[in-house]
Parts: C-alpha cells; structure tokens; sequence
C-alpha cells in the first residue's frame, strides 16, 4: 500500500517578497508550513543577501516549476564603489580596494558593453556543480574554483539612482543564468574600479512582479487565521506565455490518462497562430483549470504533463 503524503492537497502559487537573510529553501518551508501542503517547490534560487520575488509552488503547481524557471528576470541592485570581496557582494572577504570612484556618465557609457547576448563567467561562489559539488562550498573549502564562460542574454540595463559618489543604483531585465554579482564585478573591472554588490532585490520572475508579491509575516499571519488560500494563485500562472486551449470534458478525461487526443483543423490553426517559434508546448483548459500541458504533433495533441485539480483548485 503507499505511503499516504502528509498534509494537504494543496495546489497553487505563492509570489513571495523573499526577505533578507533567509535561504530560498528556508522560504519554501515556512510557506509550506503556513499552507500544511505535501508538496512545495520554488522557481529559481535567491542568495539569502538578496529580497524580493521568489515564486513558490506547491502541490500541482510543483510541474509547472520548469517553465517558469526559463522565464526572464528584472533586478535592482546597488553596486558599492570602492571594495572588491571574494563573493562580489557586501559579505565576502575583501580582496581589492581602489580609490576610484566611475561617474554616471562612465557607468552609462560602459553599460551598452553589458546588454544584448554576452559572455559571462559565473562568480567562483554560485550553486553550479562542479564535479559534483556546488562551487560555493569549494570555494569556501579554500579551493579554487575555474568556471567556463557562458552565453547569458540581458535584455536591458540602466541607471535608476544615485544615492552618493560611492554607489550606483542599477535595473536590468534579462534571460535565466544570468548574474548580477559577475555584471557588477565586470563593469568595475571595466571602469578601473573595485566594486561588489551591496544591495540585490529581484523585481520580477516571468509574470511575477514586487507589486503583487506577499512577504511571509503577512501570510504567516493569514494562516493564523486559517485565511492563506487568499493569497493563493492558479496553478496556470505560471503558464502564462503557453497557448491555452479549451478540451471537452472527454477530452480531458483522455489526456488525465496519458491518452492523445485529436484536434480538429480549427483547433490547430488557432494553436499554431499563437505558439512561440518553436515551441509545440499547449495548455489544455477545461473547466477553467488546466488539464495537461501537452505537445502538437501532426495535429494531436500529446500529453507531457497532467494535473490532477478540483474546481476549486486545490
């Protein structure tokens, strides 16, 4: 007999305003528990330095994780003149100090240099797997740590705000992969400056944004008084940049079983109309939620992913 999941059935997004000093798995957990749901995932890691969005998942809403995880990404962050550290933020042993301090003018001019497809080495203190092992605990061991450059995509970079000749505010939208402490590091380096990071806020995680998201006092708070489901979003927001399509009730009962179904001529037409370029990935709707994120092949539909949901969605 299985195991049954403690906790409850519980599916849907939490966009969380992720607070300062807390790992993104501790986040996770504490949204788990004000929830008491089985299942919790999160899209896309925050330092624990850094605040603001970090969606969470849970139950169902745990599938959709990976097509959110692709989504782009906006950041605010503030950049320290005059300190290099080893983790290019503020808490990182420092490493290099100059007294050079880039104008605005210089900023502005070095930035274009940072936006559109770029080579990027990630900084020696980042989860990538090396051998194994997350760079950051090497890194920490004392060993150190070679990363290849990869391609990154920034899609936009700009001066928000300059509090005083030490500091320079900065927002970028960009691709996933992408990161800020390495940008900063870059455009010091650049400059002929030392700098690190000494503030990082995410403003947003595909349709994600600060403006509706919760912090954990608050839904803590909610659950207290058994109030949470509130705040609670559909399993499909994550899915906002897929194609939906609408499937009768048999139809639906087909793709729950990991049976394909056939679209009419109409129907793929409609489909192929909105489809990314090269994308065949389709949300099948019925009932207002959805049913299993399938491919169109040769005018069916697949099934890759299906969702078990009630009508009210838990």
């Amino acid at each position: 007999m299985a195991r049954r999941r403690k906790g409850e059935a519980v599916s849907g997004w939490i966009c969380l305003d992720k607070p300062y000093d807390l790992t993104s798995t501790h986040a996770v957990s504490r949204v788990r528990r004000a929830f008491n749901a089985q299942k919790a995932g999160h899209a896309g890691t925050l330092d624990p330095l850094a605040t603001g969005v970090l969606p969470i998942a849970l139950g169902e809403a745990t599938k959709t994780v990976p097509y959110l995880v692709d989504a782009d990404k906006a950041y605010r962050f503030t950049i320290a003149w005059g300190r290099t550290t080893a983790t290019y933020d503020r808490e990182g042993e420092t490493i290099a100090e100059s007294d050079v301090r880039p104008t605005v003018a210089q900023v502005e001019a070095a930035l274009p240099a940072f936006v559109g497809e770029i080579s990027q080495v990630p900084p020696a203190y980042s989860a990538i797997k090396v051998d194994g092992e997350r760079a950051y605990d090497l890194a920490r061991a004392g060993e150190t740590v070679e990363l290849a450059a990869r391609i990154v995509t920034v899609h936009s970079a700009r001066v928000a705000e300059v509090p005083d000749a030490d500091h320079v505010t900065l927002e970028i939208e960009c691709g996933k992969g992408t990161y800020v402490r390495a940008i900063a590091r870059d455009l010091a380096g650049m400059l002929g400056a030392c700098g690190h990071v000494s503030d990082l806020r995410r403003t947003r995680v595909g349709c994600f944004t600060e403006q509706s998201a919760v912090t954990l006092e608050f839904l803590e708070d909610l659950g207290h008084k058994a109030r949470q489901s509130e705040l609670l979003l559909p399993v499909e927001t994550a899915l906002d940049d897929i194609p939906e399509l609408a499937v009768t009730a048999e139809d639906a009962f087909r793709l729950k079983q990991g049976r394909a179904i056939v679209l009419v001529p109409r129907q793929v037409e409609s489909v192929k109309a909105r489809l990314k370029p090269g994308s065949r990935t389709v949300s099948a709707m019925a009932g207002g939620s959805v049913v299993a994120l399938c491919e169109m092949r040769a005018g069916r539909l697949e099934p890759s992913r299906v969702f078990h949901l009630d009508k009210s969605g838990d």
